[in-house]
């Protein structure tokens, strides 16, 4: 069975109350394309407003602290997120692990956290520039592959996004001939690891995809859908990049 695309929008430290509407714009918009799965990570604070505008929408957290609960303060746990009637979140992105430090084991244990409250996982992997310009990169994803995937968890509740960290932000887009290799390779990793499940398992490309890129990036080998950042904050930016991948 084929796999069903997803785009979905990191909003990162973007959005205020009145960002709701933008939101349920886009899910407007998005339902009009019902071949893809479409979800918003917004801020924290946005979470549990999103859930109650948007009824049915998949609406997810940007991290989670891999405990339950405790004295972490600042922290939210998966299980909080899923309190709040989220569905997804978000772990490994490069700006977590580059920002704050955070390595294979700390993602993994997040992983495992967001899979146990019951939450479907997005795992971020990707190289910085100076990795890909040595000619590495392949070989660092797919080391963070074997440190941050689970051993334990059903293949449709996990999907990997490929970011590669100097194409975040920047305008700068890989090749596609470059995507399809890395896809590629991962997909191959996990199959080595997980079998046959891995085909079950969508593998999302992230780093300045737009509306204008978004179709020939999302046609790339293994590419199942896309991560976006900035052109997620509005249904004009965002719903383009949807009906790409509904255009497949």
């Amino acid at each position: 069975m084929a796999r069903r695309k997803y785009v979905v929008g990191n909003w990162k430290m973007n959005g205020v109350k009145a960002s709701i509407a933008d939101a349920q714009a886009i899910f407007a918009a998005a339902a009009n394309h019902a071949a893809v799965d479409v979800a918003i990570c917004p801020p924290f604070t946005l979470v549990g407003a999103l859930v109650a505008a948007a009824p049915g929408a998949a609406v997810g957290g940007q991290d989670c602290h891999s405990e339950n609960s405790g004295a972490f303060t600042g922290s939210v746990a998966a299980s909080m997120l899923a309190d709040l009637g989220a569905s997804v979140v978000i772990v490994g992105h490069s700006e977590r692990r580059e920002g704050c430090g955070e390595g294979d084991a700390d993602v993994r244990a997040k992983a495992e956290a967001g899979l146990s409250a019951g939450l479907s996982v997005i795992l971020c992997v990707g190289e910085p520039r100076e990795i890909r310009e040595s000619g590495g990169a392949i070989d660092y994803v797919l080391a963070q592959i074997a440190g941050s995937v689970p051993d334990d968890f059903a293949a449709d509740r996990l999907a990997i996004a490929y970011e590669p960290i100097w194409a975040i932000g920047t305008g700068l887009v890989p090749t596609v001939g470059d995507v399809a290799a890395l896809h590629g390779a991962i997909r191959g990793a996990l199959a080595a690891r997980f079998g046959g499940a891995a085909d079950d398992m969508r593998i999302l490309y992230g780093g300045s995809v737009n509306g204008d890129n978004a179709a020939e990036l999302l046609r790339a080998g293994d590419v199942d859908g896309a991560l976006v950042g900035g052109a997620s904050l509005t249904a004009a930016k965002f719903v383009p990049i949807v009906a790409a991948a509904a255009g497949l």
